[in-house]
This record gives structure tokens, sequence and C-alpha cells, in this order.
């Protein structure tokens, strides 16, 4: 078998120069669409990177404002129970303030209470204590002004026949207008007669008036009425008889009439104390 030899090429085999250019320009476009396309996916690549960095910056604030917010929420809820603990400490405090305007209004009362006592055990010391009918109306008068607030009044006793009522003190009246009274008759006459104390509610107390006065409180000693105090006026900030005045309209319709009978006795007795004797002899 004959090796079939190639012959060496000769020009005639060489590309012609048109091919050639037209090869050289593709390859030459080829390259350029390479390299713009290279340069085209870096800028495309950086883009991706700026905004990779966009999205890692706006991430951190996400994160940031994340961690706001929670701190927020536990600020807001530090706020609520805060909240919560003011009302209970406020419900405490109203808790508290009830108990102390109950506890005032209680040591008020009992205060008030306490200085009524005391009124009431100033009256009767006042009286007994007196050694004599004059002091013992002078006390009277005393008490009469300073704890009942009387601008005006007189105290009567009955006479010896019980047809009238005879002053034997006054004040703020002229002493002829209250000097006798009949028995039975006008508002201090059925008062006597009846033996209860009556006294204004509503009406003005300030004003005198000797047919009409504001409280009369009989006088007893023994179970008998033996005279009585008539008020006819008071004083000008006394404006109304509260409880404490009643008090001591009772006290003084059973203790004056004794003090005034002890101490005339004690007065005719020479202001001598009795001998033993007369305390052993005891007589009902």
């Amino acid at each position: 078998m004959t090796e079939f030899k190639g012959r060496p090429p000769t020009p005639s085999d060489r590309p012609p120069d048109d091919l050639k250019k037209e090869r050289d320009a593709f390859i030459q476009q080829f390259f350029r669409k390479g390299a713009q396309f290279t340069e085209e996916l870096l800028k495309e690549n950086e883009r991706l990177r700026d905004h990779i960095l966009d999205i890692e910056a706006e991430n951190r604030k996400l994160r940031a404002h994340l961690a706001s917010d929670e701190a927020i929420r536990d600020l807001l809820r530090k706020i609520e129970e805060l909240e919560h603990e003011k009302l209970a400490l406020l419900n405490r405090s109203v808790r508290a303030e009830a108990v102390q305007d109950n506890f005032s209004s209680q040591y008020l009362e009992v205060e008030g209470e306490l200085a009524n006592f005391a009124n009431l055990y100033v009256a009767t010391s006042q009286l007994h204590t007196a050694r004599s009918v004059r002091g013992v109306l002078r006390a009277l008068k005393e008490l009469l002004a300073q704890l009942l607030g009387a601008a005006a009044f007189a105290v009567y006793l009955v006479s010896d026949d019980g047809t009238e009522l005879v002053s034997v003190t006054s004040e703020g009246v002229e002493a002829s207008d209250v000097a006798r009274l009949p028995v039975m008759q006008g508002v201090i006459g059925r008062a006597f007669a009846g033996g209860e104390v009556t006294s204004r509610v509503e009406r003005d107390l300030t004003h005198a008036s000797i047919e009409d006065p504001v409280a009369v409180i009989p006088l007893h000693i023994d179970g008998r009425t033996i005279g009585a105090i008539a008020i006819f006026g008071t004083l000008p900030q006394k404006t109304e008889f509260v409880h404490i005045d009643r008090e001591l309209f009772k006290l003084l319709g059973a203790q004056a009439a004794p003090a005034l009978v002890n101490a005339r006795l004690f007065t005719d007795a020479g202001r001598k104390v009795p001998g033993l004797q007369a305390f052993l002899d005891l007589e009902d």
C-alpha cells in the first residue's frame, strides 16, 4: 500500500486577507465583548457589594431599632408596674386617711365628751363648794353666762304660800320687771307647774323677752319643785342650744336648789359643822 504524503503548503493554501481581517475583527470584537461583559460584571459586582453594605447597614439599624423597641417595651412594662404600685399605694393611703379621719373624728368626739364632762363637773363643783346663798347665786350666774351663754335671766324661788315665783337674782333685765310672777301663768309658770325643762329649738335665742323666755329650768329638791331659772336671751354668739346645754339644764335643775338650801342651812347654823352626834342621830 502506497503511503500518501501530503505536499507542502503552498501560498495558495493560506487564508485570504479578507478572511483574516474578518477573523481578526471577530476575535477583537469577541474579546472586546468579553472585556465589556467582564467590566459590566465587575460593575454589577461592585453594585451588589454596595447594595449588600446598604442592606447590612439597614439590618444594623433594624437591629438597633428592635433593641430600642424592646427597651421601650421594657420601659412601658416598668411604667405599668409602677402605675399599679402607685394605685396600690394610693389605695392604701386612702384607707389610711379614712382610718385617720375616723380616728380623728372619734378623738374629737371623745375630746368633746371630756370637755362636756368637765363642764358638768365644774358646774356641780362650783355650786356645792359655795357656803353661802350669795356664793351659790354668784356661781349660778357665772355658770349661766359662761356655759350656757345666757345674757338675760332670772332665778326664781316659790313664795311660802305657793302663789308666786319670786326672783332672788337676775342679770340683763330690770329687776322690777322680773321681781314676781304668778304661779301657773305664762311660760315660766307652766314650766314650773309641770316640772319639765322647756327651751327653744328654732327661734332666735338672742332675743330677750320676759313673756317668752328661750328656756325655763325648774329647780327640784327631794321630789318637789321649789323654783325655776328663766333665760330670756343669750349672747350674740350663742345661736342655739345643743346636747350639752340640755345636760346642763338637767344638772342645774337637780343641783341648784339643794346647793341653795344647804348654803342657807349652813348659814343658819352659824357656818359651823354639826358635831358627831348630829351625824349619828340620823333620820330618814
